[in-house]
């Protein structure tokens, strides 16, 4: 059975490496960097109270739970030195990425058991989720590339929980290290925390088709 790695290898490496080159000033051109969007914005199938739904969300990997602290810190850091006239602020922010998420060096703290979100609507995904957690992401990079990652849901609310939700303020705050911040709208954007279970290659290859891949990735011998 062919590896899931095959999928974060397309999912997250490559959009490492986008990251390194836009943090180095090297050159992309406009045709890569939309096909390097094509990782980060799949298609979320909900079914539930709303109807069979299909949404495009922005998705992004976390740190593994033990990380979670310290990264956030870090970024809440970074965030507090925005001033709209620093014209440096996503540039230091994508080198907080690297350092902390991005770089070879950090990639043994990535979590790549989950997919993390945000809800900005609160409509038919957020009404679905919360009835029925089954979940199914699909992603699709033309010409040909597609993966079908399958898992349970879970939806984080402060403003439901009553609690503090630190996957909610965290892909909050990942959002803002590049973009302009604003910690105040963290409270309006529940963060979905997908539990990875199943991995399918739907690209139209010899290897695609619906292919379902191994996963969890077996550890590697030494």
């Amino acid at each position: 059975m062919k590896s899931a790695k095959a999928f974060f290898n397309w999912a997250f490496s490559t959009r490492a490496k986008s990251v390194m080159k836009i943090y180095n000033d090297e050159p992309i051109t406009p045709e890569k960097m939309f096909l390097s969007f094509c990782s980060h914005d799949p298609t979320f199938i909900s079914h539930g109270p709303a109807g069979l739904n299909g949404s495009v969300k922005g998705i992004g990997f976390m740190p593994k739970p033990e990380y979670l602290e310290e990264t956030l810190e870090a970024y809440i850091k970074h965030i507090k030195t925005y001033d709209p006239e620093d014209k440096t602020y996503s540039k230091r922010g994508l080198g907080v990425l690297i350092k902390y998420m991005y770089g070879e060096e950090a990639h043994d703290r990535v979590d790549f058991t989950h997919i993390g979100s945000l809800e900005m609507a609160k409509q038919h995904s957020y009404a679905n989720y919360k009835a029925n957690p089954e979940a199914t992401l699909l992603f699709y990079q033309p010409p040909m590339i597609s993966f079908e990652v399958r898992g349970t849901m879970h939806i984080y609310d402060e403003t439901e929980s009553g609690k503090r939700e630190i996957y909610q303020q965290f892909i909050n705050a990942q959002h803002d290290m590049y973009h302009t911040p604003d910690m105040s709208r963290w409270l309006k954007y529940p963060a979905y925390v997908m539990d990875i279970e199943e991995i399918y290659d739907n690209s139209a290859t010899k290897d695609g088709f619906g292919v379902k891949l191994e996963y969890p990735i077996p550890a590697e011998k030494e």
